[in-house]
């Protein structure tokens, strides 16, 4: 009894965190309607930190289950979907007429994204997502808020333009990347013993000092950066494709003679009884 209650322990160890994650969400979403769009801010990027740490620990601990995994999604598609969709309209979004929309919009496609991972990819080692990450959507959302509140804002194009049709566009994108086939790369995990790991453990302690020393200037360019990488990568690869397929269109071009058309292919013959040249057919195999 005593040496399965370590086991117990271990195995909500990750659940934990992901809990953690939901009272970020839901204590997002209380700031936000009480005007503390800041703090509500904070609590998203926070509510981000925990869910990349619960699936780690997961693995590191062997201690991943389903239920974990069910349990991650339904807290990602409030803190993630709900939280950041809200914190715009409260901060952003005009409250009458159908704003709102946006908000159904956001958190509906953070849902199907969800849905469909736990489908497709959950459980898996993986090296890419399909579809933006519902974290890094949410994240991109939210810090919009913050990045509007620096000077550096004010030297972009983006000061002026006005914050609702800025803010609808905004929506409408993520919420079309988190379901779209575009593949998003993963974290790398954290390790000394590969380049990879080393990179990956670099970059999360990039993030915690941007947390703690610029985080209202640092993180929306880059969560900016990492949207769009995807996307445009996609597009380059997909242009470098259609030119080798025409580079072998062409190649097989000048294989055909001169008015362009294949040659008929010669028919076999077989000699049969003496008679060369005679076409074969389907009774010959039974004939000599």
């Amino acid at each position: 009894m005593s040496a399965d209650r370590p086991r117990r322990a271990v195995l909500a160890l990750p659940n934990g965190f992901t809990l953690g994650n939901l009272f970020l969400g839901v204590f997002a979403i209380v700031e936000a309607s009480r005007g503390e769009y800041d703090h509500a801010t904070l609590y998203i990027v926070l509510g981000a930190i925990l869910d990349g740490l619960d699936g780690r620990i997961a693995r590191a601990t062997r201690s991943s289950t389903r239920f974990g995994e069910e349990l991650d999604s339904l807290v990602d598609a409030i803190s993630f979907g709900l939280a950041p969709a809200l914190l715009m309209y409260f901060s952003v979004l005009r409250h009458e007429g159908w704003d709102w929309i946006f908000v159904f919009l956001f958190s509906a496609c953070a849902c199907i994204r969800l849905a469909r991972f736990n489908v497709e990819q959950a459980g898996r080692a993986k090296r890419h997502f399909i579809g933006l990450p519902s974290p890094a959507a949410g994240g991109t959302l939210a810090m919009y808020y913050w990045f509007s509140q620096t000077p550096l804002y004010t030297e972009t194009w983006l000061a002026g333009l006005a914050w609702q049709v800025v803010m609808k566009y905004l929506l409408a994108v993520l919420a079309f990347l988190m379901i779209s086939n575009v593949p998003y790369p993963t974290w790398p995990t954290f390790s000394l013993k590969s380049a990879r790991g080393v990179l990956g453990l670099t970059g999360f302690l990039a993030v915690i000092a941007g947390l703690i020393l610029l985080r209202k200037e640092f993180f929306f360019p880059v969560a900016v950066a990492y949207v769009l990488f995807a996307p445009l990568r996609a597009g380059i690869q997909g242009l470098l494709a259609r030119g080798d397929e025409n580079g072998d269109a062409d190649d097989q071009a000048s294989e055909l003679d001169p008015d362009g058309v294949d040659p008929p292919p010669s028919r076999p013959t077989r000699r049969l009884h003496g008679r060369p040249g005679r076409p074969t057919g389907p009774h010959d195999e039974e004939l000599g």
